[in-house]
């Protein structure tokens, strides 16, 4: 099975050719350009390396969301794009859960961390056992402040291993743990602490064998809040009212 992965949801581009176990190609940039910029001619760029057929592409695996509401629609309209023009299915993948399936063997709790903005992250809570993946708490946008008083909170057996933090709200909650956490916890190194899509494909590839894509038509990114701009005429319209 061949599957085209894509990641634009934070600062990182991020694209990846999957086949079957196999990565076949990946390609992450992080630096000063949009995702517009840089989304498809870094995936021309591994279509032409690995000599894809379009044709041998059986889904594109696309991080869904939450993220940047920019990167999050550029991503979608690609990879939606792509699904209806090559008649393959999306398979959707949460973004924190793709994250998180960077350390698919960590012995404990994998905590991949979003700058939210107003120091809020968007954020999940997993673990693995034997590669395989349990979402201990959904993905959702929490205070970096109750994050850390969550974990505290947590039955120990679920935190006596210790917690690993990555994503680019680590600087976020950096000072509210190392004031308030009261268990173990490090930082991922730099080579997995950022979106990738390979773990995006890796994860998408469990998710198609278990029945979980959509129709390229019905894919929809998923914000799970509303954007800046949409917060700002709230509270504009709540103080006018």
């Amino acid at each position: 099975m061949k599957i085209i992965a894509m990641d634009s949801s934070g600062l990182v581009a991020s694209v990846a050719l999957l086949e079957d176990e196999t990565l076949l190609a990946e390609y992450s940039v992080n630096y000063r350009k949009t995702h517009s910029q840089t989304l498809l001619p870094m995936l021309d760029e591994i279509s032409k390396m690995t000599e894809l057929d379009p044709k041998t592409v059986d889904a594109i695996a696309v991080a869904e969301g939450p993220g940047s509401f920019t990167g999050l629609r550029i991503g979608s309209a690609t990879a939606k794009g792509l699904g209806l023009a090559l008649g393959v299915p999306i398979i959707e993948v949460p973004t924190l859960a793709g994250m998180a399936f960077n350390l698919p063997y960590a012995c404990g709790l994998v905590c991949p961390v979003m700058d939210a903005r107003r120091q809020q992250v968007y954020n999940g809570i997993y673990r693995f056992e034997d590669g395989k993946m349990e979402t201990i708490v959904d993905q959702r946008p929490i205070a970096a402040e109750d994050l850390v008083r969550e974990l505290n909170n947590m039955d120990p057996e679920l935190t006596r291993k210790g917690v690993i933090f990555l994503g680019d709200g680590t600087y976020v909650v950096e000072p509210y743990a190392a004031e308030e956490l009261h268990v173990p916890y490090c930082f991922a190194p730099v080579n997995v602490s950022r979106q990738r899509a390979s773990s995006v494909g890796a994860l998408a590839l469990q998710l198609y064998r278990e029945g979980k894509y959509v129709p390229a038509a019905e894919h929809v990114p998923v914000y799970l809040r509303k954007s800046q701009a949409e917060q700002e005429r709230d509270r504009k319209n709540a103080a006018g009212s």
